[in-house]
């Protein structure tokens, strides 16, 4: 069995968008889908996270979303700031829920009946949704610094809205400048290894977006969070053992968002971590596979 995954694999979804993924551990294993949160692509997850998993007995299935990486972009036209900031999403974009729907359907294509899912911050709102729309496809649920949709919960820092609105950089030095600056806000550069795993991932992800930062998809992606709006009534009907992982330092989606969450998730278990901010490191994943494991264990 290896633990290190694939090259990059494509899905194309009836619905028409073609979705990238790559997967590791063994092909016989329990499925596990990890979905990524706004405007990350698949490389984000730690190797050692990914090991871990694969290690523990686990077929790691990790997507890019639509409008990221090398999946399909939208046809619709972004919002503008103006409009992201009004939370006004524009009548024809998608929203969390056809996101999961892709999720849905990558594992249609994957022959898979149903897998654990873990989603970190928009991916954990995808997971959500998944797990309320398609019951009979989560053995189970971790949703990690996400949120409900819910106006008073969860929301971020102004300091971090207002780094949000930097001009798109227009070079790779730039782009790993502006995204090693961002997560030495939102993130814990006192972790080991940290600062340097951001600007290695920000450099890969520029390369891997063909020379360039995908500014309209995640503009779009931030549209599809606000056109789903609250959905606190999808999280009461989630059925899946579901654990909740916030850190007790996020300035991207406030610990009242986890706490939220467990609050309407049926039998929820939730979990703040001391010094976690709004990251996932090497250095944090064995703890984060131990308490991933441990549920779709329980």
């Amino acid at each position: 069995m290896s633990t290190q995954p694939s090259e990059d694999r494509f899905a194309e979804l009836p619905a028409g968008t073609r979705i990238c993924w790559r997967e590791a551990g063994a092909a016989q294993a329990q499925p596990l889908l990890l979905i990524n949160g706004l405007a990350m692509q698949l490389i984000s997850w730690p190797e050692r996270l990914v090991e871990g998993l694969a290690a523990a007995g686990l077929r790691v299935i990790m997507p890019d979303n639509r409008d990221a990486g090398l999946s399909s972009a939208a046809a619709s036209a972004p919002p503008g700031r103006l409009r992201q900031l009004l939370a006004l999403a524009p009548p024809d974009n998608y929203a969390l829920e056809d996101m999961a729907d892709d999720m849905a359907g990558l594992l249609d294509h994957l022959g898979v009946g149903a897998a654990h899912v873990v989603g970190m911050s928009m991916g954990g709102m995808i997971a959500q949704c998944l797990a309320a729309r398609h019951p009979a496809r989560v053995l189970s649920l971790c949703s990690i610094f996400s949120t409900t949709g819910r106006r008073t919960v969860g929301q971020p820092a102004p300091s971090t809205i207002l780094r949000m609105l930097r001009p798109v950089p227009r070079s790779a030095a730039e782009a790993v400048r502006q995204y090693v600056e961002f997560m030495h806000h939102i993130g814990n550069p006192a972790e080991p290894g940290a600062p340097q795993e951001w600007a290695d991932y920000a450099l890969r992800a520029w390369q891997r977006g063909g020379g360039r930062v995908n500014a309209e998809g995640t503009a779009r992606q931030v549209a599809a969070i606000q056109k789903s709006g609250d959905r606190s009534a999808q999280l009461c009907r989630i059925r899946a053992p579901t654990l909740v992982l916030h850190g007790d330092r996020d300035l991207m989606v406030a610990p009242s968002g986890g706490r939220a969450t467990a609050e309407l998730i049926p039998g929820a278990s939730l979990r703040i971590l001391p010094g976690l901010a709004h990251q996932i490191v090497a250095a944090r994943s064995p703890e984060l596979v131990g308490l991933i494991v441990d549920n779709l264990r329980a």
